[in-house]
């Protein structure tokens, strides 16, 4: 009996974990919403509104932009300024036209496609609220230890930043940055330096409103560890300082306490955290994002400096090559001359190994220059 009840016991368990199927909870909320991203300064430059569609619960995280909107922005003056759509979904001013003022508000408005029930949206007031200058920007060398003693201790780079309002205006700060490394590949080819550039992949916030001072120092913005090669030969980081008012700062705050990991309004943002856009034809239509406007303050520096363990992501093309090979044997199959007029070669199958132009561009970027060392 014992024998038996056993046997019918592991085939109920077995049972059990072989239906595992996923799980999507239902919830109360429309399955395709408005999604807004967008930012008004004060520099000469294009302002760019993104207009895209929620993805329900459970789908894969692809971007669905909307296109076909009539898309806008007024001033407390009365002055209307138009976007232009370049790509699907993304609205761009013109900047002959159209420049932030410090102090001056500015309000967007949105009419969707018909496919998207031809509604308008609007957001509220946003006043363009001036920013100070970030003094600095600098780095530190992490010692990165090996906690069984194995290896050689490597290093990775901690960047900070300094910032103060001597009138102790701006209370609450956002930060974004875009990071360019130069790479090299192994050998001398027509491909062999480039450079590669990206946007922040986190939140940066800091509200200096409980203190007595609004004096930032020391802000940890971005850590680079050994596990990249964006240290190997020169990198450079632009951050970009901006101005928020208390809703703002919550908003982003929020974003940041659901998720370390999102740029921006770039993965699903969840509908309980509040926007400043709403539908004027529905009010009880929820849009997610959010309208910002605020002046900027940017710096950019520059670190070419010996870090040590940093990995070299070619180490697998000197295994993955065939010498003295004439031409090539296949589809997919790629090759470089060591020495020009010689005949010796080496075939390869990875094409990252011959061209850089696979990470990035082979375009030198106009203020690489600008650095002294």
């Amino acid at each position: 009996m014992k024998t038996q009840q056993r046997t019918t016991l592991f085939l109920f368990i077995l049972l059990v974990n072989s239906c595992v199927v996923e799980f999507i909870p239902e919830i109360d909320e429309e399955q395709e919403l408005l999604v807004v991203e967008g930012l008004i300064t004060d520099q000469p430059e294009p302002y760019i509104i993104l207009i895209s569609k929620s993805l329900p619960i459970g789908e894969e995280n692809v971007a669905r932009p909307l296109s076909g909107c009539d898309v806008w922005v007024s001033d407390d003056l009365g002055s209307t300024y138009s976007l232009q759509e370049s790509v699907a979904g993304t609205f761009v001013t013109d900047p002959a036209n159209f420049q932030g003022v410090i102090g001056r508000k500015y309000t967007l408005h949105i009419n969707t496609n018909p496919a998207f029930n031809s509604l308008y949206y609007e957001s509220l007031p946003m006043e363009l609220k001036p920013v100070p200058p970030i003094d600095s920007i600098y780095y530190e060398k992490v010692i990165i230890e090996d906690i069984y003693g194995l290896w050689p201790d490597v290093e990775g780079c901690q960047i900070y930043l300094d910032t103060h309002d001597p009138v102790n205006n701006c209370k609450f700060y956002r930060w974004e940055y875009n990071e360019t490394w130069e790479i090299r590949l192994p050998v001398k080819i027509i491909n062999d330096v480039c450079w590669v550039s990206e946007k922040s992949d986190r939140i940066n916030i800091k509200n200096t409103s409980v203190l007595d001072n609004d004096i930032i120092n020391r802000y940890p913005l971005k850590y680079i560890s050994n596990k990249t090669d964006r240290l190997k030969v020169k990198y450079s980081i632009l951050v970009n300082q901006y101005s928020l008012n208390d809703n703002e700062y919550l908003y982003w705050e929020k974003v940041q306490t659901m998720s370390q990991n999102v740029g921006g309004l770039y993965d699903k943002i969840p509908s309980a955290i509040p926007s400043n856009i709403w539908c004027i034809d529905d009010p009880n239509i929820k849009v997610l994002g959010y309208f910002s406007v605020s002046a900027k303050s940017s710096k950019r520096i520059f670190i070419k400096d010996n870090f040590q363990g940093i990995i070299n992501p070619y180490e697998r093309c000197f295994s993955d090559t065939v010498k003295n090979i004439l031409s090539p044997t296949g589809l997919g199959v790629y090759f470089w001359i060591m020495e020009e007029g010689s005949g010796y070669k080496i075939i390869t199958n990875i094409r990252d190994c011959v061209d850089c132009t696979t990470r990035g561009t082979n375009i030198e970027p106009l203020f690489w220059k600008d650095d002294n060392n």
